[in-house]
Formats: structure tokens, sequence, C-alpha cells
């Protein structure tokens, strides 16, 4: 999916579920069951695709689902390190 950051993603395929006549609320509850790690790829100056961010998807009170930052390029880890790290764990990579 094309979006220009992660957080853009929900709004996206709220878009998208709501031609299929998805509600809102339906959407949230299939994206929450279906992902939990964004990666998100932008090109450098020299045209060269890069990983810039990687995020996870967290559930807010409302059902609805937020996207929070684990790592980017730019800034390092994010609120959302702990979260990706006890996922990558539950797989038996660390």
């Amino acid at each position: 999916m094309h979006a220009n950051n992660p957080t853009e993603v929900p709004a996206r395929l709220e878009a998208l579920a709501a031609l299929g006549g998805l509600d809102r609320a339906a959407l949230h509850s299939q994206l929450a069951a279906a992902v939990q790690v964004l990666l998100h790829v932008s090109r450098d100056r020299t045209g060269t695709r890069r990983l810039t961010e990687i995020a996870v998807l967290d559930r807010a009170d409302d059902g609805r689902v937020q996207v929070v930052t684990a790592w980017h390029a730019a800034t390092g880890f994010g609120c959302g390190k702990e979260a990706l790290m006890t996922l990558i764990r539950g797989r038996g990579v660390l």
C-alpha cells in the first residue's frame, strides 16, 4: 500500500473499506487482527529505496487502531520499541 508515512495507513484502509461497504469499526477490527507491524520504505536522494520506519499497531480504548513508531531512521527507537521486541521474541528470533 502506498502511504506517505505509517500513520496514514489506517485512513487509507478506511477509505478502501468504505468503498466496499465495510464500516470503520469493522475495518479496525480486521486491521488489528491481521496486521501487527508496518514497514515504511522511502527513496533517498539517489533514488535508492531504504527502510525509514518500523511501526506497530496498537488498539486504542475506542477500538480503533493506532500506529506507534518503534524505530525511525532519523531518530532511532520510539515508543513502540517494547511492543516490537515482544512480537519478535514471541517468534523465537531473540
